[in-house]
Order: structure tokens, then C-alpha cells, then sequence
């Protein structure tokens, strides 16, 4: 079993209120939107207290293309996922010239060479590092870039693998799109970066007791599982346009989770022989009000259970495929589970799928 040695984060140094981010938004659209009233409405039901942004929130009305959105993006990744790897790194006693593979997965930017590229010529990564960028997964990269490079240790136990997230979702915002969606997702998405380390079993890391900074590990990857649900290619993701990435976001989401969550989570468990009783936590991907209630009632949970995710949500929004990962830090700083227990690591994203990861603390 690989694991998980560490998570590091980062968040641009840009944070706002949602009050602030609201009103901001009810002026730019005020003179062009007829249901501009319903905004605040609808950004209080999100939950979100507050998110950061990328850049100050004077600057995005400088950005008058997908080209601005997509410089600013690649700056900005760069410079957060250095400091979210270096994170992990140091609280895993890990060196960067100890990384065998980076994984590197976004949804909100493109860059190419690819970001991971660019982190291994600042960072001094090695020459032979294996890299492999991921885009497309959305919300539910976070959770499957553990699951891959979980499968990578399996063939490489003395190996070291670092996942890499980069999510700037204020820099997609579409200003001329008034949609009920993405209206939604002007009050639900921020910005940051996490990054996790994981190690195969026979890999040897150096202790330093006096490294004080350094944190307790994380739990081991017992199993993982994909889930894909067919015809469903609709309900979630982006639609490319010549002004960049307007979401997609469909009301039949949490009803798709609802119905077949259940039966996914029941399957994986039972080929590892288990139930859901066995289960003493969950760390989950904060979709946002409706698709957490979605998979409360879906697997009879109550909301005690949720209670890092609906934290991780109300203090800095849902960060796509970073959101998970900070969910795990969360509880990996504050709220650990009891030693030898089960949890289950679970993301949704576009396609529409879930991903399964089950843990031992």
C-alpha cells in the first residue's frame, strides 16, 4: 500500500469576503442583467463565506481575453504550486531530487510546457523525473491523482510521487454570460493550490528529529475504485469558447449522485470486505450545498460526517481539484482519525464520474 506522507497548500494572498465578491459582481452585471437580483440570493445559498482570487480584484477587469486569463493563469500556478510542493515536501522529509513522478492536474488553465514542466526547472527537480499533466478530470482530479500515483507505487515501491493541483476558477469567470450557472458558480468557486506526497512501502526517508515543522503521516491508499456513469457527458464541465471556459453545470447532478453514489461505494467496500459501517470517516469534495446533502442522503450519513468538507466550503469555496486535497489536510491537522480506522476519500467530476479511495488511518 502507498502512503500518503504529506499534503501542502497554498492560497494567493488576495481574500474576500463573499459580501465583497458579491457586490462586485451585482455592479459589473447590474446594468446588463435583468435577474441581477437574485445573485445575492443565490451566492448566500452557496454557503461561502469568503474566497481567494487569484489576483486583487481590481485586475480582472483588465483581463479582456482568454489570452489575459490564460498568462495570468500560468504565472500565478506556477508561483502557488511551488509553494503547496515545497509544503509537502518539507513536512514528508522529503527532498525535491527524492521525486520520482509529479502528477500535475487543472481544469482552469492550459499551459504548454505543461506547469509540472516549469516546477522542474525551478525546483531542481531531476532529469529524469517522470511528469504527467492531467487536464480534464475537473472536481474529481484530486481525488483520482492520489489514485494513480497510488497505482505508479504499486509497481515502484521504493518509489516517491508528488500530486500537484493548481486551480484558479476566478480567472474563467465568463463576464458576459449570465446564465443561472454560471451565476452559481461566481459564488461558489475560489482559488488555491495543494499538493500531496506519497511513498511505496519500501521507500526509505531520512529522519531529522529536530525538524520540528514536520507533521504527522497521513493514512495508507488500501484500494481505489472509478466510477464513470454513462450518458451523462452533459451535466458537468466546460464549454470551450472563443472567450474561454463557460461552465457547465447541471441541476440533474445531485440527483445523478443521489440515485447512484450508493451502489458504487457499496461495490468498491464489499471487494475490499467491507461495509459502509466499517467506515469511520470521510474526506469529501466540497461540490457545494446541493451535491453534499446529495451524498449525505445518498449513503445515510449524517452531517456530523461531513463536517471538514462543509468547513473546508464555507471558509474558502469549492477549489475543483485542490478541494479534496485541503479536506485531507484538514483532517490529517485537526481532526485525525483513530489509529488502524477506515475512511473513504471520494471526488465527482465531469464525465460524469465519481472516485473511490480507501484509506487506513
Amino acid at each position: 500500500m502507498a502512503s500518503i506522507a504529506s499534503v501542502g497548500r497554498a492560497f494567493p494572498p488576495h481574500y474576500y469576503d463573499q459580501e465583497t465578491l458579491t457586490a462586485a459582481l451585482k455592479w459589473l452585471w447590474s446594468s446588463r442583467h435583468h435577474s441581477v437580483h437574485r445573485l445575492e440570493t443565490i451566492h448566500r445559498n452557496t454557503l461561502v463565506g469568503g474566497r481567494h482570487l487569484a489576483l486583487p480584484l481590481e485586475a480582472y477587469a483588465e483581463l479582456t481575453s482568454f489570452t489575459d486569463a490564460n498568462a495570468a493563469f500560468v504565472r500565478s500556478a506556477v508561483d502557488l504550486g511551488e509553494t503547496a510542493l515545497r509544503d509537502a515536501l518539507g513536512a514528508a522529509g522529503v527532498a525535491p531530487t527524492d521525486l520520482d513522478h509529479v502528477i500535475f492536474v487543472s481544469i482552469t488553465g492550459l499551459a504548454t510546457p505543461s506547469i509540472d514542466a516549469r516546477l522542474v526547472n525551478r525546483m531542481h527537480l531531476r532529469r529524469d523525473v517522470k511528469r504527467t499533466p492531467i487536464f480534464g478530470l475537473g472536481c474529481v482530479a484530486g481525488a483520482a491523482g492520489l489514485a494513480r500515483a497510488a497505482d505508479y507505487l504499486a509497481g515502484h515501491p521504493r518509489g516517491a510521487v508528488a500530486l500537484v493541483s493548481v486551480e484558479l476558477c476566478s480567472l474563467t469567470l465568463q463576464r458576459a454570460d449570465f446564465s443561472l450557472r454560471n451565476i452559481v458558480a461566481s459564488g461558489l468557486f475560489g482559488d488555491g493550490a495543494a499538493a500531496a506526497v506519497l511513498l511505496g512501502d519500501e521507500h526509505a526517508v531520512a529522519t531529522d528529529a529536530s525538524d520540528s515543522a514536520r507533521r504527522r503521516p497521513g493514512p495508507r491508499i488500501v484500494a481505489t475504485r472509478s466510477a464513470f456513469y454513462r450518458d451523462t457527458e452533459d451535466a458537468m464541465g466546460w464549454d470551450v469558447t472563443s472567450e474561454g471556459f463557460r461552465v457547465v453545470l447541471s441541476t440533474d447532478v445531485p440527483r445523478i449522485v443521489e440515485e447512484r453514489l450508493a451502489g458504487d461505494v457499496d461495490a468498491f467496500l464489499a471487494s475490499a470486505g467491507l461495509t459502509r459501517a466499517d467506515i469511520a470517516s470521510y474526506v469529501c469534495h466540497p461540490g457545494g450545498p446541493h451535491v453534499l446533502h446529495a451524498v449525505q442522503r445518498g449513503l445515510g450519513l449524517p452531517e456530523t460526517a461531513l463536517a471538514v468538507t462543509w468547513e473546508s466550503l464555507r471558509r474558502v469555496g469549492n477549489l475543483s481539484s485542490a478541494s479534496v486535497l485541503m479536506v485531507l489536510r484538514d483532517t490529517m491537522d485537526d481532526h485525525r482519525p483513530a489509529p488502524d480506522t477506515y475512511g473513504l476519500l471520494l471526488a465527482l467530476g465531469p464525465g460524469f464520474c465519481a472516485e473511490l479511495v480507501l484509506l487506513r488511518w
